[in-house]
Order: C-alpha cells, then sequence, then structure tokens
C-alpha cells in the first residue's frame, strides 16, 4: 500500500487539514510547506493529481498554441514561461497548428476538454472564433504578438509599428529611397503592422512607397526565398531590403546567395530576430530584436495572475502590453 496523506501527517507532526490545504493549492506557512515537501520526497508519496483536480477545479495546466514549433520567436518565448509557470507549479501542454485555422480550432477544443486552468495562443484565426469554449467557461486567454478585434483578453504585443519604421529609417539615413519590403500574410495583425511602420518611414522621408517593391510572404523560409529572388528581378534600381520575420530573413540571406549577390555591396539587408543567425552570417546582419525573454516573463506573470482570481467579474480591465524593439547593429547596411 503507498504512502497517504496520513502517514504524511505522522511523519511532520501537523494536522491533515494543513497537509490536505498544501496538496489542494491552498495557502500554508513557509516552515510547514518545507516540512510537508521533505516528507513526500522522503516517504515517495505521489499526487493524485486529478482527484486533486476535480477537487479544486484546477489542473494546474496552461495550455499553449503556436502556428509553429519550429519558429524561433515562439520557442524562445515558449521556454522562458515554462520556467516560471513550472516555478509556480504550473505545466504546460504545447500544441502546434502548422498555421491551420481548423488544427488551431482543434488544439484549442483539445486543451479544453483537458480542462486546462488558462490558454495561451498566437492566433492563426484572425475572428476569435476557436476561443469561444474558454471564454464561456470565464477562464484566462492571453494572447501573444498577434491583437484580435472584439475579443476581450490580455494581450503581450510589441510595438510593430515603430520597429519597422526604425528599421527602414535606418535604411534612408544611409541614402537609401528604393527600399524593398517583403511582409507577412496581409491578414495577420503582426504583418499589417510591420507594413504600416514601412511606409510610415518612407512618407515621413518624403519618399512615396512604391507597390513594385513590395511583396507578402507567409512567414517561412522559403518564402523568403522566393520573395527575395522576384524582387531583385523585378526591380533593378532596388539598393536595399527589409525584411518582417527571422524566417523569411534565412530565406533571404538564402536567396541572395544563391543569385551570386553581395550583401551589403550589391544590396543592403535588415532582418528580423535571431541574434545568432545574424552573428553567423558574413557580414553580420543588422536586425531588429524582439524582446523575447521579456515577453514570455509578461505572459507567464499575466495567466497567473488572472488565474488566482476569484471570477473574470472580479478583475480590472484587461491589460494590452505592447513591449518595445531594438536593432542590433551589423554590416549589412552600405551607406551610399
Amino acid at each position: 500500500m503507498g504512502t497517504t496523506i496520513k502517514d504524511i501527517a505522522k511523519h511532520t507532526g501537523l494536522g491533515l487539514a494543513t497537509i490536505s490545504s498544501y496538496l489542494n493549492g491552498g495557502n500554508v506557512r513557509e516552515a510547514n510547506r518545507i516540512k510537508i515537501e521533505a516528507a513526500i520526497k522522503e516517504l515517495n508519496f505521489e499526487i493524485n493529481e486529478l482527484a486533486r483536480g476535480l477537487k479544486t477545479n484546477k489542473t494546474k495546466t496552461i495550455g499553449v498554441v503556436i502556428p509553429e514549433l519550429n519558429n524561433n520567436f515562439c520557442t524562445e518565448i515558449i521556454t522562458v514561461m515554462e520556467d516560471i509557470l513550472r516555478n509556480h507549479g504550473y505545466a504546460t501542454i504545447v500544441c502546434d497548428c502548422r498555421t491551420n485555422k481548423d488544427l488551431e480550432k482543434s488544439a484549442v477544443d483539445f486543451l479544453y476538454r483537458k480542462r486546462v486552468d488558462g490558454i495561451v495562443n498566437m492566433p492563426v484565426n484572425s475572428d476569435g472564433s476557436h476561443l469561444t469554449s474558454f471564454h464561456k467557461a470565464n477562464k484566462p486567454i492571453v494572447l501573444i504578438d498577434r491583437k484580435i478585434n472584439g475579443i476581450e483578453c490580455d494581450y503581450v504585443l510589441v510595438d510593430n509599428v515603430n520597429a519597422a519604421k526604425n528599421a527602414v529609417m535606418r535604411l534612408i539615413n544611409n541614402g537609401h529611397s528604393r527600399i524593398g519590403m517583403i511582409g507577412g500574410p496581409e491578414d495577420i495583425f503582426t504583418a499589417q503592422e510591420r507594413m504600416l511602420g514601412y511606409r510610415l518611414a518612407l512618407m515621413e522621408a518624403g519618399i512615396v512607397p512604391e507597390e513594385r517593391l513590395i511583396i507578402h510572404g507567409d512567414y517561412t523560409m522559403n518564402s523568403g526565398v522566393s520573395c527575395i529572388e522576384t524582387l531583385i528581378n523585378d526591380n533593378k534600381d532596388m539598393t536595399a531590403v527589409f525584411v518582417a520575420n527571422y524566417e523569411m530573413t534565412m530565406g533571404a540571406v538564402i536567396g541572395i546567395n544563391e543569385l551570386g549577390l553581395r550583401i551589403p555591396e550589391d544590396l543592403s539587408l535588415i532582418g528580423f530576430d535571431n541574434e545568432e543567425f545574424a552573428r553567423a552570417c558574413r557580414p553580420r546582419l543588422t536586425i531588429v530584436a524582439q524582446p523575447m525573454d521579456q515577453i514570455g516573463r509578461n505572459v507567464a506573470e499575466l495567466i497567473l495572475r488572472r488565474i488566482e482570481e476569484k471570477s473574470i467579474d472580479s478583475w480590472p480591465d484587461y491589460e494590452i502590453l505592447k513591449l518595445q524593439t531594438k536593432i542590433i547593429e551589423g554590416n549589412s547596411v552600405l551607406k551610399i
């Protein structure tokens, strides 16, 4: 027969009510917590998470739904977030929806059936209908990177307009006026904001944006390759290009190399994210860097705070955190 709660009580000299409170996620004195955890380890006591979840209506799990698990931006955020959640006794269930709206809906429904305490989502579906079950159940939702109009929940975003604007201004200040843009999917909030930043930078410098210099990819490496090849072949006068995410930046570098062109002598380039890749390139790339650690911390702290609230009716206003990016200088921009 396995160790029981009575054995823990006998070993620690604490009452059953104190032991039960600890096991069910309640508050106990720090000295008592240390005693209980030492006894659990020494006696090899196994907590019945299923039974505890049924009793407390909490499973101590957080659902995470992302577009692509092999996306550097996603994985770095998840790593930071998981560390914080684990330190608070929460596990995560991560679902990769392959940038597919139907798979995203299936993943959210799966997590709802698993009774996760809250959900973190970098949404693919732009109308938010996939989150209806969590809204109806009054379970906390935190959205990363992409805003959905009409959805009342917490957001952790990046100031994408200024991120793109600052990058393009860096090219303009170095004498470039025929600047290409490889943007993301036109229906994605992030891509729309970065495209707006590109246009604003040009217009504020007195340069009329030209549609021939703009192309939309799908945030994948392969689209970065095809987009840069199309831009270069169709615009012989283009001297610089701004690429709006990491995967497409990597693809653009591959495409430039395969065309036998040199960075920055033949084409200046500013990309997005992944300082390690930027350092590995020759010459080193100038990139827009997003604060991945800060995003992960804020997401974890927001979801934990919401879970501790008794009900959504008692919550303060939803939070929209908008974080700033920075430009990490390399040698991929030629002054002309």
